[in-house]
């Protein structure tokens, strides 16, 4: 790929840097689309900093960046976003040097912030009893109880993403399925087991959706090609629609919204499954982890509550108790 003009001088050249190397992400490695909107902003970010101060990309020395980083600490990013954008100018630089625009790579060598280890917050497992208890009973309509049920039986059954249970094809859920088929992160499939009440749910709700799918065929609509269909420019319920509905079920549910999104659902899958014997390797297949070393956090997370009970339960932690 030829250099873009004025390889990389002026805000116009940086813009070109970094719509190259997302379409060189997206088309080599399959990059995901949330994956390159987060490049996309943190790029971005580096140019207009570098313009404010007469800066390029093409011309840019490791000190320039090392300022950059140091900046943003001092507006207080944290240190995961600081190691997220480092990782993105490392990358392209390596791109820019790869196809020959420039002949160093002035990130390499930058040491980065590292990130915060903080174990994933879950919950236990009355809790989510109650949210999916909650989950029937929240909404205007029947069709839409239906819907937050089975999102919410779907989503602790299986461990999935957000992204990629709101995004679910219709045909993965066809024929009373026992297993669901999911397509994750760089399209790799994986599938994962349905529960009995996640499988009833699913029914229920498949009923009403092609009740009403039929219906707006009958005025000339189109069909949709996804399980939770909605007016969105994807044309599936979105991410930031389906964070707000669990928020919500989590207050009728009487548990604190602030430890409930979609994602600690997923760690409750993944905790409440290790808790019952479960294997790393399994729970790993299941989640579609690439390493299993990013599904042991959740081996930490269940001997942190193992401390807890001890502390909480056990006379000898008690105030008073005999030594």
């Amino acid at each position: 790929m030829s250099a873009p003009d004025g390889a990389g001088g002026g805000p116009a050249a940086m813009m070109l840097w970094v719509s190259a190397f997302l379409e060189a992400q997206a088309a080599e490695l399959g990059a995901a689309r949330n994956t390159q909107l987060a490049y996309a902003r943190d790029l971005r970010d580096l140019a207009g900093w570098m313009e404010a101060r007469g800066l390029d990309f093409a011309g840019a020395a490791r000190h320039d960046i090392e300022d950059y980083l140091v900046s943003c600490d001092a507006q207080g990013l944290s240190r995961a976003t600081r190691a997220r954008r480092l990782s993105a100018i490392r990358q392209l630089y390596r791109f820019a040097f790869e196809e020959g625009w420039r002949k160093d790579n002035p990130a390499i060598q930058i040491r980065g912030p590292g990130r915060d280890k903080k174990l994933p917050m879950t919950l236990e497992v009355a809790e989510v009893d109650r949210l999916l208890e909650a989950a029937r009973q929240a909404g205007r309509t029947e069709a839409d109880r239906q819907r937050n049920t089975c999102l919410m039986e779907l989503l602790y059954a299986t461990g999935m993403r957000v992204s990629e249970l709101v995004s679910l094809p219709v045909s993965a859920a066809r024929g009373d399925p026992r297993m669901l088929l999911i397509r994750g992160k760089g399209d790799k499939e994986r599938m994962v087991p349905l529960s009995s009440p996640a499988r009833a749910a699913l029914r229920d709700w498949l009923a009403t959706r092609d009740t009403a799918e039929d219906a707006a065929r009958s005025t000339g609509r189109a069909g949709s090609a996804f399980l939770f269909p909605s007016r969105s420019k994807d044309g599936y319920l979105t991410r930031h629609r389906f964070y707000l509905l669990i928020k919500e079920i989590a207050v009728a549910a009487g548990v604190s919204p602030a430890k409930v999104t979609p994602h600690t659902l997923r760690h409750a899958f993944a905790t409440h499954l290790l808790a019952n014997g479960a294997d790393l390797r399994s729970i790993q297949t299941l989640l579609g982890h690439a390493d299993v070393a990013t599904t042991e956090i959740y081996t930490h997370v269940l001997d942190e509550r193992l401390k807890e009970l001890v502390l909480e339960h056990h006379p000898l932690a008690r105030p008073g108790g005999t030594e």
